[in-house]
Formats: structure tokens, sequence, C-alpha cells
């Protein structure tokens, strides 16, 4: 079995992992510039050392419950076909290095067409990490409508 390394990110409590491979960095949290006529999960756009990079609130896009913006919340940075996209999680301060075996399946209630990002279920001592494959969240109009901002 092959091991991975993972980023770790909280939101509304509960912890989240994303390949290391698939983020670009982590920064701050930036406030970004409102964009109209884009979906809500959509906060809007910063200025990343000259990239415009557009912010996705995954507490949005889950329809998780909202809370306001701490300074420990972080933006994770990932390419998406070639353009740089920022999600707003509450904390991602942790690289964790598990084996593959220690990734479950994705259970069939979490399974179909608008779970698809939902890659597995990591079991670290009695934690449980929902790990996510941040390329597929975005739908392909919604990739689509980031990319034409």
């Amino acid at each position: 079995m092959a091991e991975k390394q993972y980023v770790i990110f909280k939101l509304s409590g509960e912890e989240y992992g994303v390949e290391i491979n698939h983020v670009q960095e982590i920064t701050e949290y930036k406030k970004a510039t409102t964009v109209p006529n884009v979906p809500n999960f959509i906060e809007g756009i910063i200025n990343l050392r000259g990239n415009i990079t557009p912010i996705i609130s995954l507490k949005k896009k889950f329809n998780l419950v909202e809370s306001e913006i701490k300074e420990n919340n972080r933006i994770i940075i990932i390419n998406l076909k070639s353009k740089q996209v920022g999600f707003i999680v509450d904390d991602a301060s942790q690289v964790l290095t598990m084996d593959e075996k220690h990734i479950e399946n994705p259970p069939e209630i979490l399974t179909g067409i608008d779970r698809q990002y939902i890659i597995g279920i990591g079991k670290v001592d009695e934690k449980i990490i929902i790990m996510l494959d941040l390329e597929k969240i975005l739908t392909e109009e919604e990739k689509e409508e980031i990319k034409n901002m």
C-alpha cells in the first residue's frame, strides 16, 4: 500500500483532507471583491501576487451553516483547468501522511453525481476525515463560469 500526504482542513468543526499534490498553496484569508451575477458560493475575487483568483466558500457550496470569518480562516489555492481558484476553509494547519489502507470508499449514502468529489473516508485513531477532490467539487458549467471570470 502506498502512503500519500494530505492537507487537513476544518469546516464547521469537521475535518476534511485533500491530496497535497493538488494544493498549490495555503494563504491567509483576504476579503474578496464581490462580482455580480455569479453563483452564491463564489465569494468574489482576490489579487494573489498579480493573479486574479476566484474565491469559493466551501461552506456555501456544501450547504453548511456559515460562520463569521475569523483570522485563522485560510484559503486553499488549487489549479483548476489552468486557472487558480481558492477555497475558504475554517483552518488548514496540518499535513498528514496516510496509508491508503486507512482510507475507505465513501458509504453508499454519500455517493451519487453530486457527491463525486468525496473520494474516501480516512480513519486516524478515532477520527474520521472526509477526503475530497477539490477539482471535482464544481460542475463543468461552474468551472466554465469561473474560467470566464
